[in-house]
């Protein structure tokens, strides 16, 4: 292999593999996901840029795995948990930015009853089956085809990355086909199941005219709870989440991600009647539910209050959509005018794009994907997708659509090759959650 693009950033990547397994603490963050020599280690960020240790400037997509909507380093974030930790961080009783947190919850989120904070969303969407399973005395979970729900075996038990995980809970996870009532009824047909897990919408793909009601009236019909994963759409479609948006009411509800501008503050949130299995309201055998150290952290939870604040006094939504809108709209005439509108494309909600990389014969291609995050990466561009935030800039889209204009002329050149050999430097990238580190073995 040629010299790494990123010489310091390399060295420091591979050290980080001596030091922590698959060298990142999310998967998603992996240097498997990017050109060999070409996984930046970064150092800082304001607003939608970020630096690296190699001193190179970037627009960043992505955004935190799409938990900064508001910006890296957004002020007034920064300011409150600043202050907050000046008044102590951890107590042995609940503080009184618990209470003022989950009013302002629930204020935001009135579909819900009660709301129980956490540091990751695996916490909660785990505890979200706990809690499920006690209320209907069943054990089988039903799980829409979406990529991630939990790091817990009910969920992983159920990838390729299986290893580790308990096969005999495996059969207990049963999967149904997003936009398909038929699919989820036959998942459903033996009134064993506890909650059917879902988002309520992806990045690239919308709820059928519907489909989210014929969920919520299976679940009613078989004694199912229904819950709705916001994660990723709570603060990117709305402040109110995506139930909000598309007019349905789940039973649960798991939040996380932007709901503290990358400061680690997650909620479980729900029907009340549900909830209290976890709480001291009830004569039924407690649930452990969610009891952690660090999640009543003030740090967090001011976090959130000033997202919050954010989301009442301004737009953050729709400046993050208007960017995107500008983003797609320039990629896709950068990639027309190259020849190569059929084999780059965007698609998906503008504050949530995704990028499409096929081959000369048209279909989806890991080697191809490479080749683009390789010009891009080369141009200022840092992002495994195109999704925005309300801190993206005009200045910020126009230098992403010329970086985006000229990996496509590359793209072009390759493509009347048939091959990206000559083009791409390095191995292909590999999805994050596969069963075997090859194709991306150190």
């Amino acid at each position: 292999m040629a010299e790494p693009f990123l010489p310091v950033s390399t060295a420091r990547q591979a050290r980080l593999h001596e030091l922590v397994p698959g060298g990142a603490h999310t998967y998603a963050r992996g240097s498997d996901q990017y050109p060999d020599g070409m996984a930046p280690v970064l150092t800082h960020g304001a607003g939608a840029r970020v630096w690296d240790v190699d001193g190179r400037e970037y627009v960043e997509y992505g955004m935190g795995l799409r938990s900064v909507t508001l910006g890296h380093a957004y002020a007034p974030v920064v300011d409150a948990v600043t202050a907050a930790l000046a008044r102590g961080n951890s107590f042995s009783r609940p503080s009184e930015i618990e209470l003022t947190a989950a009013e302002r919850f629930l204020e935001l989120v009135p579909t819900a009853d009660m709301v129980k904070f956490a540091k990751n969303g695996s916490d909660t969407t785990t505890a979200a089956v706990r809690l499920a399973r006690a209320a209907t005395g069943r054990h089988k979970i039903a799980i829409s085809d979406q990529p991630f729900f939990s790091v817990d075996d009910w969920f992983i038990g159920t990838t390729a990355m299986a290893a580790g995980t308990d096969e005999l809970a495996r059969p207990l996870t049963v999967r149904f086909a997003y936009n398909d009532l038929d699919s989820l009824e036959r998942a459903l047909a033996g009134d064993d199941v506890a909650c059917v897990f879902l988002e309520a919408a992806t990045g690239s793909a919308e709820p059928d005219p519907g489909f989210l009601e014929g969920v919520r009236a299976a679940c009613d019909r078989h004694g199912t709870l229904m819950v709705l994963d916001e994660m990723i759409t709570g603060f990117r479609w709305s402040a109110h989440g995506a139930q909000h948006v598309y007019g349905v009411t789940p039973d649960l509800s798991c939040w996380g991600k932007a709901m503290g501008n990358g400061f680690a503050v997650s909620a479980l949130a729900g029907r009340r009647d549900v909830m209290e299995l976890g709480g001291l309201n009830t004569d039924a055998d407690r649930v452990f539910l969610l009891s952690t150290t660090h999640g009543p952290e003030t740090s967090g939870l001011a976090a959130f209050l000033a997202v919050a604040d954010a989301y009442t006094s301004g737009d953050p939504v729709g400046l993050m959509e208007r960017a995107g809108r500008d983003l797609a709209e320039g990629v896709r005439a950068a990639a027309d005018a190259a020849g190569v509108g059929e084999h780059v494309t965007v698609s998906g909600r503008p504050s949530c794009l995704v990028f499409g990389t096929r081959d000369p014969e048209g279909r989806p291609s890991q080697a191809w994907r490479t080749l683009f995050l390789q010009e891009l990466l080369r141009r200022g561009v840092l992002g495994q997708s195109f999704v925005t935030s309300a801190a993206h800039t005009e200045a910020d889209v126009a230098q992403t659509v010329d970086a985006v204009a000229q990996a496509c002329e590359v793209y072009r050149r390759a493509l009347d090759t048939g091959s990206v050999e000559g083009f791409l430097v390095g191995r292909p990238v590999a999805p994050a959650v596969r069963r075997t580190a090859a194709p991306r073995r150190l």
